[in-house]
């Protein structure tokens, strides 16, 4: 496998990296500050903590984290930020939310550079990201203007009934590490657009990019109180905000366990919820598929931010007639894949975002060896500086060991076989968790098989056709509820009222 060596450096005071055009003022990483009522500032307190390049173990600068007096300073600004937000008409709020979203494509250079240096991800999946959020404020932006209420037919006459959809008040929004700016955009973007202020608390682990995010809409006109940014304490601020009167809705991304207690802490305070939790994604591999095809959807899928995406491939089932070739095939493109420093030219793959993981994944390889599993490549964590590890492709694993229970979240996947498709239908759906599944097939009655059968939000057959800004992005069970994509994801942020009047 080709491996950099982790935490290398660009070292000419410019030098050409993947379509970015970095300078030596382009390494200056900068210290990440609170939005609070319009400013930005430190925490009252002045605490802060450093922020580490995952391709080094190095800290590159300091994020502040807030104090229960910054969160009630941001709860005052975003109630009073509703009253002017939800008082704004959709065309402005349409218009302005473009703007933003014209702004954040004209830095995407720059906040790739942040992006890339605190998650670890390489620059074209830094730059990809921060594209497709523009794309996705464009999305609600027009959605703004179609929230479309009815008028229903009256029993009596001189009786008019109609619904108009609501913003439903302040929202608190939590997102996680692996993408930055895209987790924080859709709830950004569907707030918004729906009339509600938002306070967003961005991950510390990566602060800069969000920030940056959030600077766009600043930038284009947002009148102060209609975002405030957080960083601090998770289960601090997640308690403190939740249970505030001022918030009428949460929005979260992250693990199933912490999903759950949040879940739990808004239906004790009837607030309304979209959760989206983690997965463990089934894929399906017909002995009629194109192997070729999807072996290189699937490679490029389960290595995607090093695996850490919630919808990842991980449990592969493929069918006895073609499994040793698919196994074969999909080690080859594993070994292959280039890993490195996300700055460096030609990298696919970069560090985990944090060393957590390496000692997870170290775990869960060792006990489905235990398992009967099989290592067919990777297995290792790369050097020993940053937190790079190596692609991992585990075979022949029993349904006991922890991977096949667990979701990784990192570079690795099991692949099993199976026999008949009722037999894969059955390992796919025997886990709680919904989110995404993945058909691999040529036949058009597998197809369909998998489709409806497969318990999951989201069904991608032939390619990987996930997260785009107009389709429906979440899972059931304890994957989560609600959709943070497509038409109906504006729905979660307002609520239907209806109006009758009788003429006097």
């Amino acid at each position: 496998m080709a491996a950099t060596l982790a935490g290398s450096r660009i070292k000419s005071s410019e030098k050409k990296t993947l379509g970015l055009t970095l300078t030596n003022k382009d390494f200056a990483y900068p210290d990440t500050k609170l939005y609070v009522d319009g400013v930005w500032r430190e925490s009252y307190e002045g605490a802060a903590i450093d922020v580490i390049d995952p391709a080094s173990g190095r800290a590159i600068g300091k994020v502040a984290l807030a104090s229960i007096n910054d969160l009630d300073a941001a709860l005052e600004s975003t109630e009073r930020g509703f009253a002017v937000w939800s008082d704004t008409s959709a065309f402005e709020r349409s218009g302005l939310m473009r703007r933003a979203a014209d702004i954040l494509r004209s830095r995407v250079d720059a906040t790739a550079h942040m992006l890339t240096r605190e998650q670890g991800k390489p620059l074209p999946e830094a730059k990809g990201e921060i594209l497709a959020a523009a794309d996705v404020i464009d999305w609600f932006a027009e959605e703004a203007r179609r929230t479309y209420g009815q008028h229903i037919p009256s029993r009596s006459s001189g009786v008019t009934q109609m619904t108009i959809k609501m913003p439903v008040g302040p929202v608190a929004a939590f997102t996680p590490w692996n993408f930055p700016i895209n987790q924080a955009v859709r709830k950004l973007a569907g707030a918004l657009a729906a009339g509600c202020s938002i306070i967003l608390k961005a991950p510390e682990e990566t602060p800069a990019s969000p920030a940056e995010l959030v600077r766009a809409f600043v930038d284009a006109g947002l009148p102060s109180g209609v975002i405030n940014l957080v960083f601090g304490e998770p289960a601090q601020i997640s308690t403190h905000l939740v249970t505030h009167p001022t918030i009428q809705k949460i929005s979260f991304t992250g693990s199933t366990a912490v999903g759950k207690e949040l879940a739990a802490l808004a239906g004790r305070h009837m607030k309304l919820a979209t959760m989206e939790l983690g997965g463990h994604a089934p894929v399906i591999v017909c002995a009629d598929a194109d192997i070729a095809s999807a072996v290189k959807v699937l490679v490029a899928s389960k290595y995607l931010n090093a695996g850490q995406v919630c919808v990842s491939p991980t449990r592969f089932l493929v069918q006895d007639d073609v499994y040793d070739g698919f196994v074969d095939a999909f080690v080859d493109a594993s070994r292959s894949r280039h890993i490195g420093n996300g700055m460096e030219l030609g990298t696919q793959m970069g560090p985990l975002a944090n060393d957590r993981r390496i000692a997870m994944l170290e775990t869960l390889i060792e006990d489905a060896v235990g398992h009967g599993g099989h290592v067919r490549t990777g297995g290792h964590r790369i050097g020993n500086e940053g937190f790079f590890f190596e692609p991992t492709v585990l075979g022949d694993v029993q349904t006991g060991a922890r991977i096949m229970n667990e979701e990784p979240f990192g570079p690795i996947c099991v692949i099993n076989r199976f026999s008949t498709l009722n037999e894969a239908i059955e390992e796919a759906n025997r886990l709680p968790y919904g989110l995404a599944s993945f058909g691999f097939t040529q036949s058009s009655r597998n197809a369909h098989e998998i489709a409806m059968r497969v318990r999951s939000g989201m069904t991608t057959i032939n390619h990987n056709g996930l997260a785009l800004p107009e389709v429906p992005f979440g899972g059931i069970m304890e994957s989560g509820h609600g959709t943070e994509g497509g038409s109906v994801a504006i729905e979660a942020y307002l609520y239907t009222k209806l109006i009758t009047s009788a003429a006097h």
